[in-house]
């Protein structure tokens, strides 16, 4: 069926057509990213370990958290040059795309309209009118995307689903890990069919899904379970109701603020998210969570893949990671890192024997066999963005 339609139904992707100029740029900005988080993050490190450690560790001054380390490189030349390309990498990700959606927004829009009314691949497009986005959202451009992901320029539009998307794309489109669409529900999905073998969930549910491209895959492994994603920006479910129509994927978008979803208790087999809870606020962490043990069924799983906890690597890690609290718009990110990933799931009313929160192996990179390795304990997981991805959750008691 999907191969079917994917020929019959638009591709609102195909409507993005950089020219020369505009793929040259996008091109050279995804380099530079990659340049600033790949390489001169290894120029920084060791700069910091050659040089600026050593010189601490003489005075008598040794860093005792990231904190200490942050004060002292944010003065240092191989600090201040990655955190000024990095930054400007990253904005220009999504500025790149700018031009090129909005010469083709007309027909993305029409093509966005058309598929919500005829609806060929089963799915569902539910919105709701003068929606309130939480602030958490809506105060800031959060990971520098010019309008964030909820803004809404016309009628049903798009741009911001389009935006996030190919920005994403440009983004990504260099990390040897990340190349992929869907890498993360890929690994996580693959994880669950090998750690729990008899789960076969009837229902899915993604938090945060934007365009669902974290949601498709899981239709890969659990081709028997319905797909919903929920998410608080309107243009990002149109776009993805699109992708997943031109998919031939049956995905149930909607539009809801995941603290206070309206779904019936017990609706769900698995809930999954991807990056979703280090954007939102500490409180919003405790109602979302208290929202996921409601609408698990018993022996129901959630897996939320996320940035690994301090606690999870060291000192000089937290240091890197914790750079987009300050840089990227993202103001919750630390309080998240903070926290005990665990002790949250517990508060949220699962069992603790149920809770886990570690690193599992990228699928691609890692293959079949590897990732039963992993399982049975064989063998760890490579750190999260190079090889491998945090994740953490439970399963409700059945």
């Amino acid at each position: 069926m999907a191969a079917n339609l994917a020929q019959q139904v638009p591709d609102i992707e195909m409507l993005f057509q950089p020219t020369h100029d505009e793929r040259a740029r996008q091109q050279f900005v995804s380099g530079l990213r990659k340049h600033a988080i790949i390489d001169m993050r290894e120029d920084m490190t060791r700069d910091y370990r050659e040089r600026v450690e050593p010189a601490l560790v003489a005075r008598g001054t040794q860093p005792a958290d990231w904190r200490d380390i942050e004060r002292a490189m944010e003065k240092q030349p191989s600090y201040r040059f990655y955190s000024t390309v990095r930054y400007h990498a990253q904005e220009m990700c999504y500025l790149s795309v700018q031009p090129t959606i909005e010469r083709a927004l007309p027909a993305m829009i029409e093509t966005g309209r058309k598929l919500a009314t005829d609806n060929p691949h089963g799915g569902s497009l539910r919105l709701t009118p003068n929606f309130e986005v939480p602030r958490y959202v809506s105060a800031l451009d959060v990971h520098l995307i010019p309008g964030c992901f909820h803004s809404e320029h016309t009628a049903d539009d798009v741009a911001q689903g389009a935006v996030t998307s190919f920005g994403g794309k440009i983004f990504t489109g260099q990390h040897p890990y990340r190349k992929r669409p869907g890498v993360v529900a890929e690994s996580v999905s693959h994880w669950l069919s090998v750690r729990y073998p008899d789960f076969k969930p009837r229902r899915i549910l993604d938090l945060g899904t934007t365009s669902g491209k974290n949601l498709m895959p899981y239709a890969q492994v659990f081709p028997q379970a319905e797909l919903y994603g929920i998410d608080v920006a309107a243009p990002a479910l149109r776009f993805g109701h699109a992708l997943a129509a031109h998919e031939g994927i049956p995905v149930h978008f909607s539009q809801q603020n995941a603290e206070d979803m309206d779904f019936p208790d017990g609706h769900f087999d698995l809930i999954v998210s991807s990056f979703f809870f280090h954007e939102v606020s500490s409180a919003a962490v405790k109602k979302i969570l208290n929202e996921c043990q409601r609408l698990l069924t018993p022996g129901g799983v959630m897996a939320q893949m996320e940035l690994p906890n301090e606690a999870a690597v060291g000192p000089y890690e937290n240091f890197f990671w914790n750079w987009d609290i300050h840089n990227n718009n993202e103001p919750f990110y630390g309080a998240f890192r903070a926290s005990e990933p665990i002790e949250a799931c517990v508060a949220a009313g699962f069992d603790r024997a149920q809770c886990f929160a570690h690193r599992i192996p990228d699928f691609a990179s890692s293959g079949p066999e590897k990732l039963a390795q992993f399982v049975r304990g064989e063998i760890e997981a490579p750190p999260h963005g190079a090889g491998g991805w945090f994740i953490f959750g439970a399963r409700k008691l059945a």
